[in-house]
């Protein structure tokens, strides 16, 4: 047996026995950074530290207040905040308690919030904040197992007429409960970790589904016990890294993280407001951190409008730069997977060590000049951006995996990364691809099953394990995977033509740097057509230096030049593809999509459905007078 398969088969039945382990290796090591705003709000942020030790004593004081509140095990606390430190504090006193913490995003609203809570007959409810207050509240009525809410930030909070008594307390007031609670009882939360089974509830986590009401995923200790040794044992993080997490916690990417932090001991720097990345990224200088694709689209977008801004000499430098990163990337990948080191010809080299003085240098410095490793998941990155930032030595690793695996079922391995793909299975993952091309898992990571659902259950989980992603890929001879789309999304033109939209999409936001989202329709129809959203701050730049200044944004969408600008690069995406592939109409719509209007789930994955449905006209209006009617 392997040293990876020992470490791996041989882990311990929880994430709160791994903290335990952790805390009495390392009391006095780092563990959490956070930051703690100006009192005046306008400086810059004064960043604190947490040991190892000081958390234990923060996490065994909430979890010894949950007990002291009733929480038995598997009993659901859920957990409505953003990404701050007390939510994983709070996590892992839920998990010490042996309860199950049950996921809400904090952008969840007051409906969804009250079904997710009933749904999982949650008994308490940890909110951030008096907004999240207010929406229990607001249905309390519907919600009878919810005994207690506890406020991480109190304030302007107060006490209503319809509350039970005792029904609201803050958390310092349940650390202060907890830590009475374990004077009295000092073996109390140890009890708790030591009687926590593989198989016991852990995490229920309701998936932002495209339609109907969202699946609870229920994964038990075992399953991050397993993720947290499977993440460790690949060598992608070390003890001696520092983490920047601004993921949203309520998803099963940040659960990852947090738990082969806890494996390897190295440090985290938590601070979930995206609004203050770029600010935070030279003071943290993370070694690695983890992303959606549109943060990178995003930085893209912005490096490619900065140059813009600073002339017609400066652009067409970063173009050129940009093209040098993108070959230097593709050729230097095919060395190393056809001689296992990493090279290219003199003449590349040198072009690209110019423009690494002239371009990249600046770009690694944004992001706090230490950084290792990116990785990005959730959602599929465009190769082109990918091997731009490859190029420019921001080695940005995709990886894998859903809700109901655990996240992490995939991830690239290290310097043997391959962009445009999601790199290998982890160990202890099997995979297989359906003759129908679906991507179909197991292993240790796979769900339980949706809570309450056996019939959904029984829909994508076989008797043998085998779980059904919905995913469409191919596997390489060498074990890497490539996703080519969500197997309810390919279009099926009235051609009898297939296309994957999400792979002409990508390509779209890797030549147009204008573009925020983009999404290709054509199901059933003789042509392809798409609806475009463009980045408010990149193209209000642009529309400044065009005479369309001081317009809004929805004013400087609806320009003619504006379209006319779009169409250029439309119709530089379809030169690349196949007559069938190719968009004939868009339509840019009068804002971005966004998570407040459904059109985004929260980790800004599109809801085609939801798109479709609310842009029907303009759809119907691209297809009026063709010969489909």
């Amino acid at each position: 047996m392997s040293e990876t398969q020992t470490l791996i088969e041989n882990r311990p039945p929880s994430v709160a026995t791994l903290f335990t382990e952790r805390v009495a290796a390392t009391p006095d090591a780092e563990a959490y950074r956070y930051p703690v705003p100006s009192p005046s709000g306008s400086g810059p942020d004064d960043w604190k530290s947490l040991s190892w030790g000081q958390a234990a004593e923060r996490v065994y004081a909430i979890a010894a207040g949950l007990i002291d509140l009733g929480v038995a095990a598997e009993d659901r606390v859920a957990l409505a905040s953003s990404t701050r430190v007390e939510w994983i504090l709070c996590d892992l006193g839920v998990m010490c308690a042996g309860g199950a913490t049950t996921t809400v995003y904090p952008s969840t609203n007051a409906e969804e919030s009250a079904y997710i809570l009933a749904d999982s007959s949650s008994r308490v409810l940890i909110a951030e904040d008096a907004a999240q207050l207010a929406k229990a509240r607001e249905r309390r009525s519907e919600l009878p197992s919810l005994a207690h809410v506890v406020v991480i930030d109190p304030a302007g909070v107060e006490a209503e007429p319809g509350d039970p008594e005792g029904w609201v307390l803050s958390l310092a007031d349940l650390e202060v409960r907890g830590a009475a609670y374990l004077e009295k009882h000092p073996e109390a939360v140890k009890e708790r970790v030591a009687a926590i089974t593989a198989d016991q509830l852990a995490t229920l986590i309701y998936t932002s589904g495209t339609t109907g009401r969202p699946k609870g995923v229920r994964l038990p200790h075992d399953n991050w016990s397993y993720m947290a040794k499977a993440l460790a044992s690949t060598g992608l993080i070390t003890k001696d890294d520092v983490q920047y997490l601004w993921l949203p916690l309520a998803h099963v990417f940040g659960k990852v993280l947090t738990s082969g932090q806890i494996e390897v001991g190295h440090v985290t720097a938590v601070d979930g407001r995206v609004d203050k990345i770029i600010e935070n990224l030279p003071v943290v200088q993370p070694t690695y951190m983890a992303a959606v694709p549109r943060i990178f689209e995003k930085v893209y977008n912005g490096v490619a409008a900065k140059a813009r801004a600073g002339g017609a000499a400066k652009y067409k430098i970063f173009q050129w730069a940009a093209g040098v990163s993108r070959e230097y990337a593709k050729t230097t990948q095919d060395a190393f997977r056809r001689t296992g080191r990493a090279s290219a010809p003199f003449g590349l080299t040198a072009r690209h060590k110019v423009a690494d003085a002239l371009v990249y240098a600046k770009l690694r410095e944004a992001f706090g000049g230490r950084l290792r490793a990116a990785i990005s998941g959730s959602a599929a990155l465009a190769p082109d951006i990918g091997f731009f930032f490859a190029g420019a030595g921001i080695h940005i690793l995709e990886g894998y995996g859903l809700t109901e695996s655990s996240a992490a079922s995939f991830v690239n391995p290290g310097e043997a990364y391959r962009t445009g793909t999601v790199g290998k299975p982890l160990p202890g993952c099997e995979v297989r691809i359906a003759d129908d091309g679906e991507i179909l898992l197991r292993g240790p990571g796979i769900m339980e099953g949706y809570h309450g659902l056996p019939e959904k259950t029984a829909e994508v989980l076989e008797s043998d394990g085998w779980f059904h992603t919905g995913d469409i890929g191919e596997l390489s001879p060498d074990g890497y995977l490539r996703i080519t789309d969500r197997k309810k999304d390919l279009i099926k033109t009235s051609g009898g033509k297939y296309i994957a939209p999400a792979e002409v999409e990508g390509q779209f936001k890797a030549v147009c740097p204008f573009v925020s989202n983009i999404l290709v329709h054509g199901a059933d129809r003789n042509f392809c057509t798409a609806l475009i959203a463009l980045d408010e701050a990149a193209i209000l730049g642009w529309a400044a230096e065009n005479g369309l200044e001081g317009r809004s944004y929805a004013e400087v969408v609806a320009a003619p030049q504006t379209e006319q600008l779009v169409d250029g690069y439309v119709q530089r995406l379809n030169e690349g593809l196949q007559r069938w592939q190719t968009i004939k109409k868009f339509r840019l719509l009068p804002r971005d999509l966004d998570i407040e209007h459904g059109e985004l789930t929260p980790s800004l994955k599109l809801k085609r459905p939801v798109v479709e449905r609310e842009y029907k006209e303009l759809i119907d209006d691209m297809y009026a007078g063709s010969r489909e009617g």
